[in-house]
């Protein structure tokens, strides 16, 4: 299973400033999501983590350099030079062009800021040197200038503006790379303006570099800084002036960044891809009076400002209305955040733990579509119900709903506000269209867009049986019901080549692909978070499962015979949610089962698989199963031509952010 390179990664660790992070990853989502996943990393993940097979662009934006050097000198720069040698992408901006450099050499004659020496990375054969203009100050804006780029036209295919002004802050420039030999070197823009340091044979100011199969992209000015984002900086004279310049140039800027993240092989969104605004919540159910019951439930928690009613839950706060106050399609329009919510100007970088969560309860009759667009409550509610009859012990499940059209994460808004789901019953289900910071492993933050099912289900597990009913296996039955879920969800499904991969992500057969390939991709995953309540494990399962998005992977849809019953996501949510509650019920009976493991093994990847151990010195072993008791791996050691030892490994995974494969150790005892 070769991974798909659909991540782009952005160092956020040692070294780096908050605001050159949140530049960064708010221009990257506008230009690559939904075709990648932006993700911050940390130096550990860098050091630690099997990153490179996923990543398509590594991201070191601006700081300062000495810091990168301190935490990623050695092994981290080693990883992050084979990773761009065998077909990655690097884009240092700033602090990262000097880094990416062979040598770097700042402000030299300044003794406070000094800083002079090699670079281990050496994308770039020679010298970044700045400077380039005077006046930088750490953790200051009165070095900030509108630097004017001249564009090299000719290294773009497409027509760009010949020159631009950008944001610039203490960068560099790449000296003599007209003399650079031994290495591809293009320059991509230069300064136009005379430098206050020496720039050799040129004024270089943004170069790509070529490095085996990759490619190096050093930037000394930061194209990626949108003006819409900079503060006012009232005590620095000519502060207003470089952001109205900025502005005037910005969709130059734009649709420059644009074609450097091309000449680095990424696939860039064709249009502009703005975050979206947070819509309201709809609470519904399938009975209207447990709409009412839950508010009941609710009350205690309910505080009363202003005639309105809020929950302060302890990351976000939510106001409550119903639909018996009277509510109309324009009530509940203006009951959307407002403009002035927002901490940013209009398509500025968004806060939105700040915004007020607005939950409308709907206790006399279920949303319109005219109030949620993007999901049929009557069809969801309809398609429960017959599910609800063919599934043995799904009664209660999906009976009350939340969903948003658009979200932060369905996984947070409830894991992150106890005191909001302290009253939820076992089955309660949020769903969305949008996630804006969808949750993935580890730390995986990304945007979700539309076309992918994405929902959270509670599950009270009481704490009595977890000495034989592990939580550990809830994430397992989940990922048994929701392959059983598709391959019954109708005509043309049974047979759909949909798989595990231990131990919770889903995968399908690339349709792309030859079928003798083998070829599998990630389709979908799971995300199991647990708390403590009142006697009970409360668990937040996350499912999100790409089912007609075309970006960024395959998805349900892609698989699909002609003759295959249409797929609406309200029928796949019911049918997810009913053969989880059914799979759920036998798992509380019998616990992890002769007849659930049979059925894992039956829908998993993995048996006979050769494997590595790398924290056990690269010991051989071959895939046995997982334990009935933990969860755990199990695998035989095997001899140099593959034959089993006898000797059984206990393995379980590091718990990385991007394969559990690459980070297996054995169980501590």
């Amino acid at each position: 299973m070769t991974p798909r390179r659909l991540n782009v990664l952005v160092y956020t660790g040692t070294g780096t400033t908050s605001e050159s992070v949140r530049q960064c990853m708010y221009s990257l989502r506008r230009l690559l999501s939904p075709n990648y996943a932006i993700i911050p990393v940390s130096e550990s993940v860098i050091l630690k983590e099997p990153w490179a097979p996923t990543c398509a662009l590594l991201v070191i934006p601006g700081g300062a350099d000495l810091g990168y050097c301190r935490v990623l000198n050695g092994e981290g720069n080693r990883r992050i030079g084979e990773f761009v040698r065998r077909g990655g992408a690097y884009l240092g901006l700033c602090a990262g062009g000097y880094y990416g450099s062979s040598r770097c050499e700042f402000e030299v004659g300044n003794k406070p800021l000094e800083v002079i020496g090699s670079r281990e990375l050496g994308f770039y054969p020679g010298t970044c040197r700045g400077g380039a203009f005077k006046g930088f100050e750490y953790r200051s804006e009165k070095g900030a200038r509108a630097a004017v780029l001249k564009v090299a036209t000719g290294a773009f295919k497409n027509g760009l503006p010949e020159t631009f002004s950008s944001y610039y802050n203490g960068g560099g420039v790449f000296v003599d790379v007209g003399r650079v030999t031994g290495r591809k070197v293009e320059v991509l823009a230069s300064y136009a303006e005379d430098l206050d340091v020496d720039g050799g044979d040129g004024k270089a100011a943004l170069v790509l570099c070529h490095i085996g199969d990759g490619k190096a992209l050093l930037s000394g000015p930061h194209p990626e800084f949108a003006p819409v984002n900079l503060s006012p900086q009232p005590t620095i004279p000519g502060y207003d002036d470089l952001i109205n310049k900025l502005q005037e140039d910005d969709d130059k800027r734009f649709s420059f960044l644009k074609a450097c993240l091309e000449k680095l092989g990424l696939e860039v969104s064709a249009e502009n891809a703005t975050l979206p605004t947070l819509s309201s919540i709809h609470l519904s159910a399938v009975d209207n009076s447990q709409v009412s019951e839950l508010l009941y439930a609710w009350a205690e928690v309910i505080d009363k400002e202003n005639g309105e009613e809020f929950i302060a839950g302890e990351a976000d706060r939510f106001c409550i209305q119903s639909d018996q106050d009277g509510l109309t399609l324009e009530d509940l329009q203006r009951s959307l955040p407002e403009a002035d919510e927002h901490p940013a100007r209009e398509t500025g970088i968004v806060d939105y733990s700040t915004i007020t969560k607005r939950v409308i309860a709907h206790e006399k009759a279920l949303p319109t579509t005219e109030m949620t667009p993007r999901f049929d409550h009557k069809l969801y509610f309809s398609s429960l119900r017959r599910f609800q009859v063919k599934e043995d012990g799904a009664e209660d499940w999906g009976n009350i709903l939340m969903y948003g059209d658009v979200v932060t994460s369905t996984n947070s808004l409830l894991e992150k506000n106890p005191k909001l789901i302290s009253k939820l019953p076992t089955g309660f289900t949020f769903s969305a269209a949008t996630q804006v910071a969808g949750r993935g492993r580890g730390t995986n933050v990304w945007v979700a867009p539309p076309g992918g099912l994405m929902f959270s289900t509670i599950i009270n597990h009481p704490a009595h049986l977890a000495a034989s009913r592990p939580v550990v296996f809830i994430q397992y039955i989940a990922a048994i019901a929701i392959v059983e879920a598709i391959q019954s969800y109708g005509v043309g499904y049974e047979n759909l080549p949909i798989k595990l991969k231990w131990p919770n992500d889903i995968y399908a057969l690339d349709p792309t692909r030859p079928a003798s390939s083998k070829t599998y991709v990630k389709i979908g995953g799971i995300l199991s978070q647990c708390g403590y309540c009142d006697g009970s494990y409360q668990i937040v399962l996350g499912i999100g499962i790409n089912a007609i998005n075309p970006r960024p992977t395959t998805s349900i849809s892609d698989l699909l015979p002609a003759n295959a019953s249409p797929l609406y996501f309200e029928s796949l949510l019911a049918r997810i949610v009913t053969r989880l509650e059914s799979i759920h019920a036998q798992f509380r009976r019998q616990g992890f089962s002769e007849n659930l493991e049979q059925r894992y093994y039956r829908h998993w990847l993995h048996t006979g698989q050769a494997i590595s151990l790398e924290a056990e010195g690269g010991v051989r072993a071959r895939v046995l199963g997982i334990t009935r008791d933990w969860g755990m791996l199990r695998a035989e050691e095997t001899d140099a031509e593959g034959r089993g030892t006898g000797k059984i490994w206990t393995l379980q995974s590091d718990e990385n952010s991007f394969d559990f494969w690459k980070g297996l150790v054995r169980r501590k005892q």
